[in-house]
């Protein structure tokens, strides 16, 4: 990737700047975390067992933990130092409540925490092609995300997506004791689960929608437990929670902020919901879709 600063028609390349320490990359996304990963960061250096974790991490809208590791070498196994890390809170979810509620002055209970919805995050600024092959499973709990910082002050988080997403984790989790046991806790959720068993009509809605959210530009899809996401650069822009007879749309916007000049949307500020942003859509037909996209760009602009 090349990047350039335009002055009329001439173009002078900005370089990328190396990161000379791990550190380095810990403290400006610790320093960031909710602009980066929309994640609350509870800890850093956190040490139990022997191990010891970069970054703890609070998801509010999951009610999840997320371990985020910082490296600065290509030598590491994702999958190995992912499950350990797994493993390490699933067998001391009690000192991982204790520690939120001493930090963060909550009252959060053991059974409060989704479990299910735990993962491992890993910043570098680089990855082997054996790195990257190694997430090509569609229910692995292991993010990676490159870092790049550039001579002009920028800083760039780029997720690397997983080429092909067919086999399960289960599949060699009978010849690794850790990977069997997180995987009966730990679980990533599909689209294909939020949509299985709907009728035809609401596949077509949802389909439809899709189609022109993605084409908004970079937009990644990220299922959850409780919705499917549309995730920008920046936050989600838009969850979806498919039901049989309709689709609830959620858009990241505060009720205040969006221009919905045909009064369609529903203020849930003070009720809450399962999505992100207090503008709660009801899609019950394909003619909808128009409008709906309407106001999906208004939280594309602001979050994407």
């Amino acid at each position: 990737m090349k990047l350039f600063t335009s002055n009329g028609d001439n173009l002078n390349q900005i370089n990328e700047k190396q990161f000379n320490l791990e550190k380095d990359i810990q403290s400006i996304t610790e320093s960031n975390m909710d602009k980066v990963f929309g994640l609350e960061f509870v800890k850093s250096e956190y040490s139990l067992n022997n191990f010891r974790i970069d970054s703890l991490c609070f998801d509010t809208k999951t009610k999840s933990f997320v371990i985020i590791e910082y490296k600065n070498t290509k030598n590491f196994s994702v999958i190995d130092q992912g499950y350990s890390y797994l493993s390490l809170m699933l067998n001391n979810k009690a000192e991982f409540v204790l520690l939120y509620n001493e930090l963060m002055d909550k009252n959060l209970r053991k059974d409060d925490v989704d479990w299910s919805q735990s993962k491992v995050i890993f910043v570098s600024p680089t990855y082997t092609v054996y790195q990257k092959e190694s997430i090509n499973f569609k229910d692995l709990p292991i993010e990676l995300w490159e870092i790049k910082q550039f001579e002009n002050n920028t800083v760039m988080y780029l997720p690397i997506k997983a080429t092909q997403t067919t086999e399960s984790i289960n599949t060699i989790s009978s010849v690794d004791s850790t990977i069997s046991t997180v995987s009966k806790e730990v679980k990533t959720y599909t689209e294909d689960e939020h949509l299985n068993g709907l009728p035809n009509n609401i596949l077509e809605m949802y389909e439809t929608i899709k189609t022109e959210i993605l084409n908004l530009g970079d937009v990644t899809l990220k299922p959850t437990k409780q919705y499917i996401a549309f995730v920008g650069n920046k936050k989600n822009i838009v969850d979806f929670v498919i039901k049989k007879s309709k689709i609830k749309v959620y858009i990241n916007l505060k009720y205040s902020e969006i221009d919905d000049y045909k009064n369609k949307v529903r203020d849930v500020t003070n009720i809450g919901s399962w999505g992100n942003g207090d503008c709660e859509f009801t899609y019950e037909s394909i003619d909808d879709m128009d409008y709906l996209l309407t106001l999906v760009k208004q939280s594309y602009k602001k979050n994407g």
